[in-house]
């Protein structure tokens, strides 16, 4: 039995049991959820942006799984500090769901037909830039609680629109039912926004199986899941992340995907919400050295945005 560590809201554990349902198909292992919660859930009134860079949505799960009271952690990638943790390890990083942020209102809106003076509902510091960038007239509010709670926001005109990631809907409902959010019976629809028009954060839509160094079999059950091109992507994306040193804080949003030629190609942003200047850039590197790619990408945004 695989004792599998979680977060105790809906998403996680429905993540968690997908992966678990994953890895018992590939090995034929039984597993067990175990939920918890942590700091960053208990942290009710802090705004989301002021609470992910210390790792707070994933500290309790971490430590039960050195203590040995659990066997694996199954992360939202993008939830992760950058900075690795001594005495883990990343056993898998399983098939990627779509990456995309997603635009959600009453009315259907796509980012072009968004009235210029709506409300949005984000506590995403890289949303809000990227978003009033496009509209500068937006009022951009922060808004806090699950999935559920911020729809029932938008249904009951709290806000215009809402802005979520589109991998969290779609774990969480059907795919097909995603668009519509029919199992919640809302009146609300759904558009996707391009990467052109809001470049998603680093390793959105990506999981992170998590186990103690020198698990051996753990490990060795882990790799049957392991999808090595999300893995490469994620890594880049993450390594821009970690060059530009701003963390969850900072107004960034990543890209990475494997071109036809074999290579690695990186979109990136970066920005100051306050002067709302922001920068976008892409690079291309070699599919085996993702982290200098992301490094590179990470030097040439600092630059351009005379961050030293």
């Amino acid at each position: 039995m695989i004792r599998i560590a979680t977060r105790r809201s809906a998403l996680a554990k429905a993540q968690a049991f997908q992966t678990g349902r994953l890895l018992q198909r590939r090995t034929g292992e039984e597993f067990e959820l175990v939920p918890m919660a942590t700091s960053g859930d208990l942290a009710v009134d802090i705004p989301v942006d002021q609470v992910d860079v210390k790792g707070m949505f994933v500290d309790t799960i971490r430590a039960s799984v050195l203590s040995g009271d659990c066997d694996l952690a199954i992360h939202s990638y993008k939830d992760l500090p950058t900075d690795p943790t001594p005495g883990l390890a990343i056993a898998a990083v399983p098939e990627r769901e779509d990456p995309r942020d997603i635009l959600i209102s009453r009315e259907g809106y796509a980012l072009a037909t968004l009235p210029p003076v709506a409300t949005v509902g984000t506590s995403s510091q890289r949303r809000a830039l990227q978003l009033l960038r496009a509209k500068p007239g937006l009022q951009v509010l922060p808004v806090r609680g699950n999935i559920d709670t911020r729809l029932r926001k938008v249904a009951d005109g709290e806000y215009d629109a809402l802005v979520v990631a589109y991998a969290g809907l779609r774990r969480l409902y059907a795919p097909k039912e995603a668009m519509g959010l029919g199992p919640l019976g809302l009146p609300l629809k759904a558009a996707p926004l391009e990467p052109g028009e809001c470049l998603p954060a680093a390793a959105q839509g990506a999981l992170a199986v998590e186990c103690r160094e020198g698990d051996d079999r753990i490990l060795s059950l882990c790799r049957q899941i392991d999808h090595q091109p999300t893995r490469r992507t994620v890594a880049a994306e993450r390594a821009m992340l970690g060059g530009i040193g701003g963390g969850c804080l900072a107004a960034v949003g990543a890209l990475c995907s494997v071109t036809d030629s074999g290579t690695l190609e990186l979109l990136g942003m970066a920005g100051d919400p306050d002067k709302r200047r922001m920068v976008r850039l892409s690079w291309q590197g070699a599919y085996d050295k993702p982290e200098e790619l992301g490094d590179n990408l990470a030097a040439e945004l600092r630059t351009a945005l005379g961050w030293s």
